[in-house]
């Protein structure tokens, strides 16, 4: 593999903001049963500070890379994504030169198939986001954001940090 990916066993050079939740799978005969948000989770839930606004599903196919030419960002809200059948992999660039992690890429391995990929994955405010799904089945994504859908805090900018080509190169040859 070319890029670096991030996993829950792999924290290191994260960008500020960001926070990896593990989530515990309870598994046995009758099927399995993941808690995805809990409001005694401080640090992925506060009521003033981050608090549950909505949830809602994505479906993408395999390859698919959304918002592969524009990244994705919010000026207030958090999102916090889970992966719950297939794999992605999920990019956050920190453009905020205030920041400690200015000009950081981050690449995180999620899908339920790891223990070490199976996590909630907190996405700052004024970040750079998207993904590709690197499953061959399509990627089922859950979002928790902290502030119900507002078509003015939403955004697209260029993006000109990452190209997608090379992550699909490290997953399909």
């Amino acid at each position: 593999m070319k890029l670096k990916y991030n996993t829950l066993s792999d924290k290191k050079d994260l960008i500020e903001g960001v926070i990896l939740k593990k989530l515990t799978i309870h598994k046995d005969s009758t099927g399995t049963l993941v808690e995805t948000l809990r409001k005694d989770w401080n640090d992925v839930y506060r009521k003033g500070k981050t608090p549950f606004a909505m949830q809602y599903l994505s479906i993408t196919p395999p390859k698919v890379a959304r918002d592969v030419d524009k990244w994705h960002v919010h000026k207030y809200q958090k999102d916090r994504f889970i992966c719950i059948a297939g794999r992605i992999v999920t990019a956050i660039f920190d453009p905020r030169k205030k920041s400690k992690t200015y000009n950081h890429l981050n690449l995180f391995l999620m899908g339920p198939e790891v223990e070490d990929e199976m996590y909630l994955l907190v996405i700052p405010e004024e970040t750079y986001h998207g993904f590709i799904v690197i499953s061959k089945i399509s990627g089922y994504l859950l979002n928790f954001p902290t502030k119900l859908y507002n078509s003015e805090d939403e955004g697209r900018i260029n993006n000109t940090q990452l190209d997608w080509k090379s992550v699909r190169d490290d997953f399909f040859k």
